[in-house]
């Protein structure tokens, strides 16, 4: 078995990092279907992606802090 030197065994071990991307897909999927909703289809894509990319960038600060 070989040691690896980059991997300290004293070190806590972190969790692992999560991803957005799920956020800002389910953002431009949903978007449309509530923009048709309400007669604005291009309006809710456009709002589902800039709150889905709001989403995981609020994922990905709050992934720092831990």
């Amino acid at each position: 078995m070989a040691n690896n030197p980059s991997v300290n065994p004293d070190a806590p071990a972190k969790p692992p990092r999560r991803g957005g991307g799920c956020l800002i897909a389910a953002g431009v999927m949903i978007g449309p279907v509530i923009g048709v909703m309400f007669g604005e289809t291009s309006l809710g894509l456009v709002a589902g992606l800039a709150i889905g990319i709001l989403a995981a960038i609020g994922l990905a600060v709050a992934d720092r802090k831990r």
